[in-house]
């Protein structure tokens, strides 16, 4: 989702001129967009903002600006205290107001130091604009697109629902009207976004109530978008209608990230999962009944306040249960706030490491399993980008892997038969399937 709201800030910027540069040395604006759901993250901004500081004060001496901004999460959750920590900083603006900032740039220039961190009324979709058709095909073809934003859930150990807001879902027009601009631009691929995307509902062209397996239905019948996915869900949001668009859809890819957190009833009730693992089992027992070549992502945490070696232990069962083709794990962290922050019994950092350590070496085991079971299968491949061979492109398999394969600049954006032919550490390796003995 950052990644999707910097491209939107930067739309909104060039409106008043700004282009994005690769050279920061060049920059008349540097913008940090920020995460702030791990303490690892929010510490990142400072340090980053210490060394634009030295930037920026060295360019002042040669008679040159360089203002800084910092938007995102942390900017939301910290607002003028980054201002008292970060002299150097001009505005701060946050998740939900960035169609906002070229205004609070504006003020800057004027010798203000801006913090505009209040949740906006108007809708922040309806203002920011989307890029025109050449800085669409300029970006590749595939895309983000963001649906949903903000939490109900309010598990314990998350900052999302305070930085991010409660759950507003975008309008069913705006989100086709963009889907068919990309679509109309190249865009053969696109991901929806949402902090909690499976909880996105709107209203259909007759008023009736949709749910985003609804929407997922409209988008496939776009011409020439050839792949929808999807990300990050929460297991109670996972519907019948959802659920059988895994089944239905040719376009909907044959990957899921279907976070857990933990394998442990008693953990996942203390951060507020609203599930049981033996239902978490079941629903992926009726995904991958209607959709057997699903590949499953997760996230996982370790060392949450109150686990026990026995917890830990039924998260490695569960793990061991699903078989993950990819999986995301940290270990706890405290989040200034949050219900995790103040609870009991906080897990000593080296038994969260350890944990740690071992559930991440069972997730990389299960993933180049998974990568090796490909190897010898015939797939679709999305090709993407040139790759870093000579006369080679990247494409992207349905299961989200990046795949190596000899190919022309020219079929960028062509969906290929390919067959695997061998793993890499983070890629795989294709011939054309017309080609193969």
């Amino acid at each position: 989702m950052n990644v999707y709201d910097s491209t939107r800030m930067s739309d909104a910027l060039a409106r008043d001129g700004y282009e994005p540069t690769e050279d920061m040395e060049e920059a008349d604006l540097v913008l940090l967009n920020t995460c702030h759901i791990r303490e690892k993250a929010a510490e990142k901004v400072y340090s980053a903002l210490g060394r634009l500081r030295e930037m920026k004060k060295k360019k002042a001496a040669d008679g040159r600006e360089m203002m800084i901004g910092v938007a995102g999460c942390v900017a939301q959750a910290e607002g003028e205290e980054i201002l008292r920590r970060a002299p150097a900083v001009d505005v701060v603006i946050g998740p939900q107001t960035y169609h906002r900032l070229p205004e609070a740039l504006r003020q800057a220039k004027l010798g203000r130091r801006v913090v505009d961190t209040e949740y906006a009324i108007e809708d922040k979709f309806e203002h920011l604009p989307i890029a025109d058709s050449r800085k669409i095909r300029a970006r590749g073809v595939t895309a983000f697109l963001t649906v949903q934003e903000g939490c109900d859930k309010f598990c314990t150990f998350c900052v999302v629902p305070y930085t991010r807001g409660s759950e507003v879902s975008r309008p069913v027009s705006q989100i086709v009207e963009e889907a068919e601009k990309l679509a109309d631009s190249g865009v053969r691929e696109i991901t929806l976004l949402g902090q909690n995307v499976n909880a996105w509902h709107g209203a259909g062209p007759g008023g009736e109530a949709w749910s985003l397996g609804d929407l997922l239905y409209r988008l496939a019948e776009i011409p020439g978008l050839a792949r929808l996915r999807y990300t990050t869900s929460h297991p109670r949001d996972m519907d019948d209608r959802l659920i059988g668009a895994h089944g239905d859809l040719r376009a909907l890819m044959p990957y899921l990230h279907l976070p857990v957190q933990s394998g442990s009833d008693r953990i996942l009730k203390a951060m507020n999962r609203r599930h049981t693992a033996a239902e978490y089992l079941t629903l992926i027992e009726r995904i991958r009944t209607v959709r057997p070549d699903i590949a499953l992502s997760g996230d996982f945490i370790t060392g949450f306040p109150g686990e026990t070696d026995q917890d830990f232990e039924d998260t490695l069962r569960l793990v061991e249960e699903v078989r993950y083709a990819q999986a995301f794990s940290f270990k706890y962290s405290t989040r200034p706030g949050t219900p995790g922050a103040e609870l009991k019994d906080q897990v000593p950092e080296e038994i969260k490491a350890e944990r740690l350590d071992r559930l991440q070496a069972l997730l990389l085991k299960q993933q180049q399993e998974f990568a090796e079971s490909c190897i010898g299968k015939e797939i679709d491949l999305l090709l993407e980008k040139p790759g870093r061979m000579l006369g080679q492109l990247i494409g992207r398999s349905p299961w989200l892997q990046s795949v190596n394969v000899d190919a022309k600049a020219s079929q960028i954006g062509d969906i290929i038969k390919v067959r695997i032919t061998g793993t890499g550490t983070n890629s795989l390796f294709a011939e054309r399937a017309e080609a193969a003995v």
